[in-house]
């Protein structure tokens, strides 16, 4: 049987993957397997009701995504999410443009411009945003002592990560700690 894959887009989480492979089933589509950003559906292309399953997914806060270099940005930013929600201590202790070249598959500088294009910001940025929503959930869990952090979010010392905190939110970690008053959001929102 042939197989079709459709991207998704603000598909983040487990949660998210369960939703959608439960609407896709509801549907009547065989699911293949659902992934962060992605699912992949055992049909035909013309067998496939896309405009049905875009409704489907709107309903769910989710986006159907056609243009092949927003599936790409949409590829970026799972992979950075992916990095630091997700992944080991080595991984975000290795270059980020190989990891994102390897993860996504061409080449860095060509992700690099298109997503500056398209997203308005850098990579980078984005990376650094996402690490940052990662340390204020660390922060309210309050099991790892900032040190423990700042190594297992790849930075170099917690002075590093105390700057670059304090940069992106206007406090520092241990004031963020004790007022908790800047709520934190939800990873595919963080640039906003």
């Amino acid at each position: 049987m042939a197989t079709i894959k459709i991207y998704i887009k603000n598909m983040v989480c487990d949660r998210c993957k369960r939703v959608v492979a439960e609407e896709l089933r509801a549907l009547g589509y065989t699911v293949i397997q659902v992934g962060l950003g992605e699912a992949e559906l055992a049909a035909k292309e013309g067998e496939v009701d896309l405009e049905r399953i875009r409704e489907v997914l709107q309903d769910n806060g989710f986006e159907l995504l056609d243009d092949r270099k927003t599936k790409l940005i949409e590829q970026v930013k799972l992979a950075l999410i992916e990095l630091v929600h997700k992944g080991e201590e080595a991984e975000l202790h290795v270059n980020t443009s190989d990891y994102i070249a390897e993860k996504v598959g061409l080449d860095y500088n060509y992700l690099s411009n298109l997503f500056s294009s398209f997203e308005g910001i850098t990579i980078e940025k984005y990376l650094i945003l996402q690490r940052i929503e990662r340390v204020k959930e660390l922060l309210v869990y309050n099991e790892l002592s900032l040190k423990e952090i700042a190594y297992k979010l790849g930075y170099s010392s917690v002075a590093h990560l105390s700057n670059q905190f304090k940069k992106v939110t206007g406090l520092t970690p241990s004031h963020f700690k004790q007022v908790k008053t800047e709520k934190r959001k939800t990873i595919d929102k963080v640039q906003e």
